[in-house]
């Protein structure tokens, strides 16, 4: 290719057609900059892609560098994972709801877990009150999981489970699950997201300190890799350092440290790469630039391949897969002209798909306002079957490869995020960063300015700071039961009445025994769940071993 003779051609169609253009009309605006602040120019050509080597820099689907997808024949062998997140009230309620979801289509579950759950307490605890079932289910034991998937075959479902602090304690409850249907462990596949670092950055439902909390995500590790082969260990998460304010780049560069992290934390605990990495997973936000997430997701597995291979000396081509799951942006939802986001989820949706999720969870419209209605679930569900079946972008693989755009923004995104990992790896780490407070401030920076640039209608939200209209207060919004609450507390205290006590003060003194010694944790932590010891009970075991976390002063 004669690069010289492109960019004459280039200089004089800028001076010439292009002037004189502007001239008689100008353009929208002086600069035009995408989510992560960067200029996007006016065209991009192949001087702009000079540097790209096909083999070294793309390569073929299903081989390293992995850019243009995991599998070798992505999604004409298979679609994504249609994986709807959900969840809310009691077990009860949330399992009618994830029979519509299957019976519509839904070919994976995604369990939303209340709050108290989330950090730990049972519904009857003090800090649960108010909360108990809002946004998400409520589970207090084994007692409320054998319900959560009553009528659901384990051994034809994969699950996953958005949990982080107590994750050891749901995974476990969902293993007891499996054996009373008599489904042995090793068939189970589905995911634990299980990544603290994330909560102490970017979300806050954290329990435990730094150290012991790598240690129960290490010894999930090293228990999945014995009895649960098929089970995704970790999804390392970007999705909630997007919705804290972060950009793409910044999404990539954070996420991709805590993975460095926890590879580092598990190699110390004396476990092998390849025994371990396999089973990493990871979960991306996308967002309304079209073009930069689909950049985005391509960026993020070529720098995981090159990161597990070439830093951490991995030999299985298995351990430098990024498998990612996508969510679209809940940030980006509105409460004015909630109509309007469909269309968002639709775009997003579009870009996760020609960026080559594994699977992926489309919002629903009213998420702005109140938990989704079925009506709504249903739309969204039905926004990934219309793009899988009718748009045709399944039907190739990455097909936006190739464009000189996506390719300039693909080693653009994946040089910024690696100039924020060599920062992070000054400072020790990203736990190290965290503590200091880096990251936190890099995302609120972030975030500080995205909303000044839409106060300041520099940045358009339709509906918010431009075409607003007055519309009618939105019907049929998802209510959960106030009475609930109580409720859950009665079956709490019929449960604790009717177990066998003594195996669940034997079960969590063998916790406490463990967690003042080294032997893994989710042995104790197996046995006291099948003794119906609660959730709070179990964590408050390790809130006394262990301590609780107090995050950074950042301010």
């Amino acid at each position: 290719m004669d690069f010289k003779k492109i960019q004459n051609e280039q200089t004089s169609w800028e001076q010439g057609t292009v002037k004189k253009t502007l001239e008689r009309f100008g353009e929208r605006k002086e600069h035009f900059k995408n989510g992560s602040n960067n200029e996007v120019k006016r065209l991009y050509t192949p001087l702009d892609t000079e540097e790209v080597d096909y083999l070294r820099d793309l390569g073929f689907p299903g081989k390293y560098p992995f850019t243009r997808g995991v599998q070798p024949t992505m999604y004409r062998g298979r679609l994504w994972t249609m994986r709807q997140y959900a969840g809310f009230g009691t077990a009860e309620e949330s399992n009618k709801r994830y029979k519509y979801l299957l019976e519509q289509g839904q070919t994976g579950l995604s369990v939303a877990f209340d709050l108290p759950t989330q950090i730990g307490y049972d519904s009857d605890a003090p800090m649960a009150s108010g909360e108990v079932g809002k946004v998400g289910v409520a589970i207090d034991s084994l007692a409320d999981m054998e319900i959560l998937f009553d009528g659901i075959p384990l051994d034809k479902v994969s699950t996953s489970m958005t949990i982080n602090a107590p994750a050891a304690m749901l995974l476990a409850m969902y293993i007891a699950v499996a054996e009373k249907q008599g489904v042995d462990s090793k068939q189970l596949a589905g995911t634990i997201q299980n990544d603290i670092l994330k909560e102490y950055a970017a979300r806050g439902t954290y329990i435990y300190p730094p150290k012991p909390s790598m240690r129960l995500i290490t010894d999930i590790f090293a228990y999945c890799t014995e009895k649960l082969p098929r089970w995704n260990t970790i999804s390392i998460s970007g999705y909630h350092i997007r919705e804290a304010g972060a950009t793409a780049v910044q999404e990539v560069a954070f996420t991709l440290a805590n993975g460095i992290a926890y590879i580092e934390a598990a190699l110390k605990a004396g476990l092998d790469i390849d025994q371990f990495a396999p089973r990493l997973s990871f979960f991306f936000n996308a967002h309304n630039d079209l073009l930069e997430e689909v950049a985005k997701f391509r960026a993020a597995r070529r720098m995981w391949a090159r990161i597990v291979k070439e830093r951490f000396k991995a030999k299985d081509s298995r351990s430098m897969r990024m498998r990612f799951h996508t969510q679209t942006a809940g940030c980006t939802l509105t409460a004015q002209q909630p109509d309007n986001n469909i269309i968002r989820v639709t775009i997003q949706a579009l870009a996760a798909v020609l960026g080559g999720t594994q699977s992926l969870h489309t919002n629903s419209r009213d998420e702005a306002l109140a938990l989704p209605s079925e009506d709504s679930v249903r739309i969204a569900l039905r926004t990934q079957q219309i793009i899988a079946y009718e748009s045709g972008v399944a039907d190739t693989i990455d097909p936006l490869g190739g464009s000189y755009y996506i390719e300039r923004l693909t080693n653009d995104i994946e040089e910024q995020a690696m100039e924020y990992i060599k920062k992070i790896d000054e400072l020790g780490g990203a736990p190290e960063a965290i503590e200091q407070g880096y990251i936190q401030s890099e995302i609120h920076d972030s975030a500080y300015r995205y909303q000044n640039e839409v106060e300041k209608q520099e940045r358009i939200v339709v509906g918010v700071n431009k075409f607003q209209t007055e519309t009618e207060k939105p019907k049929g919004l998802l209510k959960v039961d106030p009475e609930l609450e109580e409720r859950q507390k009665e079956k709490l205290e019929a449960l604790r009445k009717k177990r066998d006590q003594a195996a669940v003060d034997r079960s969590l003194k063998a916790l406490r025994d463990t967690a003042k010694g080294s032997g893994n944790l989710l042995v104790p932590i197996v046995e006291a769940v099948k003794s119906y010891a609660t959730l709070g009970e179990i964590c408050d075991v390790l809130r006394e071993e262990f301590g609780e976390y107090q995050g950074a002063d950042i301010f």
